[in-house]
């Protein structure tokens, strides 16, 4: 038979999926299966993140690796706990280095826009504090998939053709990329749909990662080669950069918007982007969806949030002011009375004083990790580790290099982080686990998921599958193909600069996992991937 996997020429519809003993939520079958085989084995909703995880770094290598940085949102027994496992620059890199070197602004590839990696010493201390399962356990299915094989799915296939044909002759030019068109191509093709592709470098990190609870990656022989290979080419990190590195337990922050708390990650993390929007928003009372004044004060209260993300998100150790003012009902009044009849250009205001793979899991408990993964663009750096199969991520081509810039590159510093997983409670008791991964789509897609689920009440797959918006820059926002095309002209008559996408890749990629009254757990998953709920 032939057929073009991705010619998709009819609406399907998705319904959402129940289950009382556990969910796995994530854009691969084969994460979400690893998961729920986690559970049925006595692990929790920790232990099933962690194996999900675990899978997709090997079944989803366009979006995540091994070298990539995690954050989460734990709910266990009933409290919530956050974990920021962002990485730092090294201690000898520096702007006037980047700048002799004859760049004006961070790269996006090779060894210099590398960040310590996270997400190793995120599963380690995930599984120590909450897991029941021994790390070395989790990672099984996933090292088993890197060794035996899997098939290569619809949208990764898309993907996977799109980052190789866009990157491979910019990687044969340099002798430090041979080692990702080694793993990640076919001779300089990429890997196509249905095809089996095996990383057995990536099975034996992980086999290391787990036998040593991570420090193989931050003490050990994995950590000698980076530095060895990083040296030899010209980057910057040094073991005791990797050795030093530890993840921050954090305490998640909230806004209230129309009776239910939202939660985020604190900056470095963009979740307080999502959060001041809602905190405009909160403002308003939408009765209608799909009408252009709904769009037109979601827009703007967007912009807002953006302009002041943008001017004070950065690691907590260099930001300037309290994030906790953005987040005041004062603030959010002052910019809601900005929002007029029209788009404007918005600037940052100063307060009162008063984007990666996303998934979520629940287990029979009641416990639910809301957790995010990423190697950043594309497949990340483009380096990957020789004998180890590590693609690293190029997290730091977001740092400026301009000194009094509050994001500007400084040694052992964070960088203005994207990648953000959302949690919802009600009366201090959980209702729900979502993300919406994809750069700066991701708090937009937070706040569309948000007010969907509680001012439109759609239900978990309606508020994924609902037509998305995405800001650009300036008044330029682009729509999906489904978006109203009346509301498209109302909006350009205000001002918007609108454009309608001709397809649905840029607009982020969720899952939801909600909490019903009765125990019952009600999952929804992104229509627009390869995504799978895993349940029993």
């Amino acid at each position: 038979m032939k057929y073009n996997v991705n010619d998709q020429p009819y609406n399907s519809n998705r319904y959402c999926l129940t289950a009382t003993n556990g969910m796995v939520c994530s854009t691969s079958s084969l994460a979400s299966s690893a998961g729920l085989e986690m559970l049925k084995k006595g692990g929790n909703a920790v232990d099933a993140a962690i194996a999900t995880a675990a899978v997709l770094s090997v079944t989803e290598p366009t979006s995540n690796g091994i070298g990539g940085d995690a954050f989460a949102i734990v709910w266990m027994n009933q409290k919530m706990v956050g974990l920021n496992a962002s990485g730092y620059t090294p201690k000898n890199i520096n702007i006037k280095e980047i700048k002799d070197k004859g760049y004006h602004s961070m790269p996006e590839k090779g060894w210099i826009p590398v960040t310590i990696p996270g997400q190793p010493k995120a599963w380690a201390a995930l599984i120590e504090r909450f897991g029941k399962l021994s790390l070395k356990e989790v990672l099984q299915p996933a090292i088993s998939y890197a060794e035996n094989g899997y098939a290569i799915s619809p949208t990764l296939a898309h993907l996977w053709d799109k980052y190789v044909s866009k990157n491979i002759d910019e990687y044969r030019k340099s002798s430090e990329f041979d080692e990702w068109i080694k793993t990640f191509t076919k001779n300089g093709e990429p890997y196509r749909f249905g095809e089996i592709v095996k990383l057995p470098n990536h099975g034996k990190t992980l086999r290391l990662i787990g036998e040593s609870n991570s420090k193989a990656f931050y003490e050990g022989e994995i950590a000698k080669q980076i530095v060895k290979q990083c040296k030899r080419d010209g980057g910057y990190i040094e073991e005791d950069d990797l050795k030093d590195y530890d993840v921050e337990w954090v305490e998640p922050v909230s806004v209230n918007y129309h009776g239910y708390d939202i939660w985020e990650i604190p900056p470095n993390g963009q979740g307080l982007t999502a959060l001041m929007t809602l905190n405009i928003l909160k403002n308003f009372k939408f009765d209608k969806k799909d009408c252009t004044d709904t769009y037109h004060k979601q827009f703007e209260a967007m912009k807002m949030a953006f302009a002041d993300a943008f001017d004070i998100i950065t690691d907590p150790k260099n930001m300037k002011r309290d994030f906790h003012e953005y987040l005041s009902d004062d603030y959010g009044k002052i910019r809601a009375k900005e929002i007029s009849e029209n788009a404007e250009l918005r600037n940052p205001v100063n307060p009162p004083k008063s984007g990666t793979v996303y998934l979520c899991t629940a287990d029979k408990d009641g416990n639910m990790v809301s957790y995010i993964q990423s190697n950043y663009m594309e497949f990340g750096s483009g380096i990957v580790v020789e004998d180890y199969g590590i693609a690293l991520q190029n997290r730091g081509s977001d740092f400026a290099l301009e000194e009094n810039h509050i994001n500007a590159l400084a040694p052992r510093k964070k960088t203005y982080h994207t990648i953000i997983p959302g949690f919802i409670t009600k009366d201090n008791k959980a209702v729900c686990s979502f993300g919406v991964m994809g750069g700066y789509m991701q708090p937009q897609g937070h706040v569309q998921v948000v007010t969907n689920l509680i001012d439109f009440n759609l239900n978990p797959q309606m508020a994924l599958d609902a037509p998305r918006w995405q800001w650009k820059e300036g008044n330029e926002f682009i729509v999906e193909p489904e978006f109203d095309k009346k509301i498209i002209e109302e909006l350009i008559a205000k001002g918007h600069r609108v454009t309608v996408a001709d397809n649905r890749y840029s607009f982020g990629r969720g899952q939801i996992i909600l909490l019903a009254d009765n125990g019952v757990y009600i999952g929804g998953t992104e229509s627009r991937a390869d995504s799978n709920i895993a349940c029993y």
